[in-house]
């Protein structure tokens, strides 16, 4: 099989579209449940002072395996035929099959962007195990992602586990010479530790000046774990475009959507989208820019 994907590198771009098809359909229960299952771990915790019930949070057993995929209107169990990644949407119509509720497009959406995602990973990498992690990292990505943009918040279940995989991961730099991932330990770690103080610092600075949050911690684990990923000499471009990326698109909401400004704008998705970008063009857009202002 290995000889197959190296000789036919399109049919092992076209296993990783399919493989993470199945992967974004399981990205989808994710990035619904695990907020709530956040909040259940968080209400439990403050029982014994709150004494308040939890109406809006579900009721028994409840993480990322059971219960079964239910129909958020009717309560229908979704068979398994209806949970087909993208194909399903299709065939049921876009509809429940037992009360006709309009399925939301986001669903398709994410699994065919997982898939996108992975299928570009497999062709910039070829096969190997610089591929197989980077297709990983970006499964990691997209749900951290979604999450911040939903509910404001990046799960330590999901990052720091990234953490510690981009320090692991370079312990192998010398067995692999690879110069895009695995970098060496001695990357990682200042990269790790650079990636949090560089946001941590900007954070206490704007709350020194305006007495306010400006972000949060999560956002400062993600650019720790992308450092220790890619390295710290990759963490003046993730931090370059995302803050250009989120100052552009936070101007056009509130300018053309009358977004409140003081709503906080996630900024995870443009950290994450800015590391995924970087650990594949990272030294092109680095000599790009070089060169034009250099």
């Amino acid at each position: 099989m290995a000889e197959l994907f190296t000789q036919a590198p399109m049919v092992f771009i076209a296993v990783a579209f399919a493989f993470a098809l199945v992967i974004g359909s399981f990205l989808n229960v994710v990035i619904y449940r695990l907020p709530l299952m956040m909040q259940r771990d968080w209400r439990e915790q403050c029982d014994e002072l709150s004494e308040q019930p939890a109406p809006d949070l579900p009721d028994g057993k409840f993480n990322l395996v059971v219960p079964r995929s239910r129909c958020p209107s009717c309560g229908a169990a979704i068979k398994a035929w209806q949970n087909i990644p993208v194909l399903s949407y299709l065939l049921l119509g876009a509809q429940c099959s037992n009360c006709q509720t309009v399925i939301s497009i986001r669903y398709p959406l994410i699994e065919t962007l997982t898939a996108i995602l992975a299928a570009i990973c497999a062709w910039h990498f070829g096969f190997g195990w610089e591929a197989l992690m980077a297709i990983g990292l970006s499964f990691a990505l997209v749900a951290i992602s979604l999450i911040d943009a939903d509910h404001q918040i990046i799960p330590d279940s999901i990052v720091i586990p990234l953490l510690w995989v981009g320090l692991i991961m370079s312990l192998f730099h010398p067995l692999t010479g690879a110069d895009t991932l695995f970098i060496a330990p001695q990357d990682a770690v200042v990269g790790a530790v650079a990636g949090y103080l560089s946001l941590w610092s900007v954070y206490q600075l704007f709350k020194l000046v305006t007495g306010k949050e400006g972000m949060g911690y999560g956002d400062f684990k993600l650019l720790a774990a992308l450092g220790a990923w890619l390295g710290w000499q990759a963490l003046p471009t993730i931090i370059l475009m995302s803050a250009v990326v989120g100052a552009i698109i936070g101007i056009v909401l509130i300018i053309f959507r009358g977004r409140d400004r003081q709503i906080p704008i996630p900024f995870g998705p443009y950290l994450a989208a800015a590391g995924w970008i970087t650990m594949l063009w990272g030294e092109t857009i680095k000599n790009a820019y070089l060169d034009m202002f250099l």
